[in-house]
């Protein structure tokens, strides 16, 4: 229970790679699109990726927003539109605000496509590069958009290996990339949101100290939703890890000596809020990483 998530470092091989093919790839593309977690858009931002793509147009999308806090997600999008930056709240496995997307594509490009036009190229095809950290949802949108299931989907990070093109509607290809995370977590309040979603492979981290750090955040923000999920009446005095014991009780998680298997209890935890079954949670908050 004492490991501590500072200055992990998680820069596999693969991801080293990943940066280069990104670099090398830029000159091919027109713009890029970022896919963050509705849920905490800037612990999964990659905060190197400005510095990557240069003058690059950059549309984000904020994935998995049907899981996400409404209001919280609202004042994301005011954030992000501040910034002059194109967003759009979607759900990449529903296809939900997936429609708005090459509208927002086209208003962002227009002067290149205007440009092409002007020069007898308006039949040049619109290239888009799609990025984002591992389980974020890039397959995902590529399948919808595409209408062909032929990215690899996962819920384990780390899938999708090298680079693959799928041509969508209206004459735009998109440029599928590996998922990639930064060399170090300088702010170990990233490196935790990241493993709660499962952006960071579970073996980096235990998984019992990372259940008490999300429920230190779920009581402290989202009390109701642990009352409505686990039946817990009243934890206003319970530590984090006593919260775990309660739930692993409440689910019948007893071993020998009628001690809670709290590994299980935790394991449950991370799993149901991976899934949504905790109900729609913000985890970052507007202001939060300023300074």
């Amino acid at each position: 229970m004492n490991v501590n998530s500072n200055n992990i470092n998680w820069f596999p091989g693969h991801m080293a790679k990943t940066r280069r093919i990104i670099k090398e790839s830029l000159p091919t593309v027109d713009a890029v699109t970022e896919i963050l977690d509705a849920r905490m858009p800037i612990s999964s931002q990659n905060p190197e990726l400005g510095e990557l793509i240069g003058g690059k147009p950059l549309i984000v999308l904020l994935n998995k927003s049907d899981m996400a806090d409404e209001n919280a997600t609202r004042q994301w999008i005011d954030y992000f539109k501040k910034k002059a930056v194109a967003v759009l709240a979607v759900d990449c496995k529903s296809g939900n605000g997936l429609n708005k997307f090459i509208p927002t594509l086209k208003e962002a490009l227009k002067d290149k496509i205007a440009s092409n036009e002007a020069r007898g190229m308006g039949g040049k095809p619109i290239r888009i590069m799609v990025v984002g950290i591992p389980n974020i949802g890039k397959s995902s949108f590529i399948n919808r958009m595409a209408g062909k299931n032929r990215a690899k989907v996962a819920d384990k990070a780390g899938v999708t290996r090298r680079n693959q093109w799928f041509a969508i509607a209206n004459g735009i290809e998109l440029l599928d990339t590996p998922g990639v995370l930064w060399p170090k977590f300088d702010n170990p309040t990233v490196g935790d949101r990241l493993a709660f979603i499962g952006s960071v492979k579970d073996e980096v981290f235990d998984n019992e100290a990372l259940a008490v750090r999300l429920l230190e955040v779920l009581v402290r923000d989202y009390p109701d939703r642990l009352v409505h999920r686990y039946k817990i009446d009243n934890f206003d005095n319970l530590q984090p890890y006593e919260v775990l014991e309660l739930i692993g009780r409440k689910r019948g998680m007893i071993i020998k000596g009628g001690e809670v298997d709290t590994l299980r209890a935790a394991v449950m935890l991370l799993d149901e809020y991976r899934g949504g079954k905790l109900g729609k949670i913000t985890l970052d908050k507007i202001g939060e990483f300023d300074g």
